[in-house]
């Protein structure tokens, strides 16, 4: 951790996450990110979304003003719960995982109501425009061939196209519902079947990267600029390397390519007030563009030294200086 920068005042941040006391304290970025703030001097208020409203003109939260600290299985204090509104905060951050669901949508539209005023980060107006899947289709140059379709005929004919395809729901993450598709499988109309038969959302397909076997990179920019990578490794006879299912994270550089990747998205990320992102690059192919809830800087802090976290809280606090 840094020592605090100097500032006129301490910042005043609440926390919109998932429920605190299941982190893991050494993987997860949103621990990470709160721990640097009070190393900072800024004091730190945490709530779940479901405990965010709107009354009659004020956006509030009930939660509980936070310390934490690394310590596994006594990570955080948490003081009395209280209502707070939130427009007399500094910083907010809209931190809770996926799925990009009506529910999450709702909390953008909410958070919307006091930022800028409120610094709400990442900009919830277009974390709700941006999802990870559909930004990166500004960007065809960078992306394997792709398609979004809920019509099957659409799916048949670019995997006819193509053979070895990955299909995976638009909205998901964590590497759920994610299969590969070769050219002697017979499974498509039957995932077809299965998706839409609880889901109305369409469906996105993508050409298949060999590539995968040596890693799917994970890339940190803040305030639209590469500050590291790492790599994540897919198990034996797995196609999916997050880490939510047993990809193992690894140190990796920057290659040329990544960075010509970074300098043609940043500018749009910077403009947009995505201060905290992370891409996914297979081989030379940009894959997804997470504006969510990425992850990822803890791992880069142990590989590399890079503390990602002070960088995120450097352009925060340029921001609401």
């Amino acid at each position: 951790m840094t020592s605090p920068r100097s500032l006129p005042r301490s910042l005043k941040i609440a926390v919109q996450m998932d429920p605190l006391a299941p982190v893991n304290i050494n993987a997860d970025s949103t621990f990470r990110i709160m721990e640097e703030a009070q190393a900072r001097g800024h004091s730190l208020f945490y709530y779940t979304p479901d405990h965010l409203a709107f009354q009659e003109g004020r956006v509030t939260a009930r939660g509980w003003p936070v310390t934490v600290r690394r310590e596994e299985g006594n990570h955080f204090t948490a003081g009395d719960m209280q209502e707070v509104d939130l427009s007399d905060y500094d910083v907010v951050w809209l931190r809770q995982d996926p799925p990009f669901d009506m529910g999450y949508i709702t909390t953008t539209h909410i958070l919307d109501l006091i930022h800028p005023e409120t610094l709400v980060v990442n900009d919830p107006f277009w974390v709700r425009n941006y999802p990870e899947k559909l930004l990166v289709l500004r960007f065809p140059d960078l992306t394997p061939p792709t398609a979004i379709a809920r019509d099957l005929a659409t799916i048949k004919s670019f995997k006819e196209k193509h053979g070895d395809i990955i299909l995976k729901p638009l909205y998901g993450n964590g590497g759920a519902g994610v299969f590969r598709l070769d050219e002697n499988d017979r499974n498509l109309s039957s995932l077809h079947e299965l998706f839409t038969g609880f889901s109305r959302e369409p469906l996105i397909v993508q050409k298949f990267l060999p590539a995968v076997s040596k890693g799917d990179k994970r890339i940190i920019l803040v305030d639209g600029d590469p500050v590291g990578a790492i790599n994540r490794v897919p198990q034996a006879g797995e196609t999916r390397s997050n880490m939510h299912v047993g990809g193992r994270p690894e140190k990796i550089g920057l290659t040329d390519r990544d960075r010509e990747i970074c300098d043609a998205i940043g500018p749009l990320l910077r403009e947009k007030g995505q201060v905290f992102v992370g891409i996914d690059v297979i081989g030379d192919y940009l894959t997804e563009i997470n504006l969510t809830s990425p992850t990822g800087i803890q791992e880069l802090e142990r590989f590399d030294g890079t503390n990602a976290a002070e960088a995120i809280w450097v352009a925060i606090e340029g921001r609401v200086g």
